[in-house]
């Protein structure tokens, strides 16, 4: 699977069945070359007009599954929602 693959398929948040969005970017981990989170933009602000400022990280042990469509994850929100870089 290469990373374009990844970037089209959609996050879902099994605790509460949440769409959080698209795969915007993977972190890596250069000494070995695993994947350490996946990056996704978070909440629009004011009904998308202002952007975005801040993006889940999802640390990729929390992936449940990868199917030919969505990526499952189970995270609480609150903990992985953080201040953009790439955003």
């Amino acid at each position: 699977m290469r990373i374009y693959d990844i970037k089209q398929k959609e996050v879902i948040n099994i605790c509460n069945c949440q769409r959080l969005g698209y795969v915007a970017d993977v972190e890596f981990d250069p000494k070995c070359g695993c994947i350490e989170a996946l990056v996704v933009p978070g909440p629009c602000k004011l009904w998308g007009v202002l952007g975005r400022d801040q993006e889940y990280i999802i640390p990729f042990c929390k992936v449940h599954h990868i199917g030919p469509d969505v990526i499952l994850v189970e995270i609480e929100e609150e903990k992985c929602l953080e201040k953009g870089k790439y955003v």
